[in-house]
């Protein structure tokens, strides 16, 4: 083993004892309030009036934001951007194609069948913890369904960009050239089916926590959608001074345009674009405890991969069933297992000023 590849697996080990301090850390915070309180809601679990359920707007509001809501919003933002030439030329056939069909078969078919499944299934796994946990309040439970959700979708996300073995089943996802509402779903399907957040969610709710889950799975789609969306909406924050203060807490705490675009880019020799790190997903929080972000507040003048050959869109949905006939592809057979490692010739960039740059730091 390297002395890079060493290095990088001490910080993932010491990043995963951090994280498994992070996980417990909301269900410590939920019993020292109780402690402090001197309530024991466990007890009366049976009691109805201990049942915090969501209004019935909130209900309605996120069911719809999970079925038909969602998907439309997304295809209204897809059609501004489409109409004001954001696409310019690069959504081709191929690249449509990928995008309509990643949107249909990971988000609207597999995902939910894999919910499905799995709410029938955990009654015959653990037939004794059906809604073990519905006693836990409301706010406390989206305390907790946040942060295992979140935080196990980093890791997911991340390994697949640390670990060479994994990455070409992420690929599908860096490999447009553009940033939008058409390619926010762009996924392998492999790397959609062991999406590891979808069964912890899955069982978290199956456990009591099905309310909580609906309410964070909800904000969660709204952040990440609007993360990818071309619309740099989060410019005014950065541009106008009052506004500044906000900015600055937003960009920690969750994923926007400009910090999510960077890890979309197709180098990091502009100081810009970091496909190395950036890996949040809901919560750019954690980037910044464990190291891995760049805050610029300025948005990468391209997106991709240098190396990209344009695959065929089977073959970057269903790689490794389907493998790739572009010679040097990453999908093909016997392709190479890292594009970056391609060797190109240099070119010259021009950095932005030092100032202009803000390094996340680590806390």
């Amino acid at each position: 083993m390297t002395t890079t590849a060493k290095t990088q697996t001490q910080v993932i080990l010491k990043d995963s004892l951090i994280s498994l301090l992070l996980y417990v850390l909301p269900i410590g915070l939920m019993f020292l309030s109780f402690y402090i309180s001197g309530s024991k809601p466990w007890l009366n679990a049976t009691s109805e009036h201990l049942y915090f359920r969501a209004p019935a707007f909130l209900d309605a509001v996120f069911n719809n934001l999970k079925t038909w809501g969602l998907p439309a919003i997304m295809l209204v933002v897809g059609i501004v951007e489409f109409s004001v030439g954001l696409y310019e030329n690069k959504w081709t056939k191929n690249e449509r194609t990928l995008d309509i069909v990643c949107f249909i078969l990971p988000k609207i078919v597999l995902r939910p069948m894999i919910a499905y499944f799995g709410l029938k299934l955990l009654p015959f796994v653990l037939p004794d913890a059906k809604n073990a946990f519905a006693w836990v309040p409301f706010w406390w439970g989206i305390a907790i369904m946040a942060v295992a959700d979140d935080l196990t979708q980093y890791w997911y996300h991340r390994l697949h960009h640390q670990l060479p073995l994994l990455w070409r089943f992420h690929r599908t996802h860096h490999s447009a050239p553009y940033m939008g509402m058409a390619m926010t779903s762009r996924q392998n399907i492999i790397y959609t089916a062991f999406f590891s957040q979808i069964y912890l969610t899955v069982t978290l709710t199956y456990l009591g926590l099905g309310y909580p889950a609906l309410f964070v799975g909800g904000i969660k789609s709204l952040i990440t959608t609007a993360a990818h969306s071309s619309i740099k909406w989060d410019k005014p924050f950065y541009t106008i001074r009052w506004l500044n203060p906000v900015a600055w807490v937003m960009e920690r705490l969750i994923s926007t345009p400009a910090t999510h675009h960077a890890h979309h880019a197709d180098t990091t020799d502009d100081g810009v674009g970091y496909y190395k790190g950036n890996f949040g997903n809901m919560f750019f929080i954690w980037d910044i405890i464990f190291g891995t972000g760049i805050i610029t507040r300025q948005y990468p003048s391209a997106y991709g991969l240098k190396h990209y050959k344009e695959e065929e869109w089977y073959a970057q949905l269903l790689w490794p069933i389907f493998k790739s006939k572009k010679e040097g592809s990453e999908l093909a057979h016997n392709g190479p297992v890292v594009g970056d490692e391609v060797t190109e010739e240099p070119v010259p960039v021009v950095a932005p000023p030092v100032a202009a740059i803000v390094h996340a730091e680590a806390v």
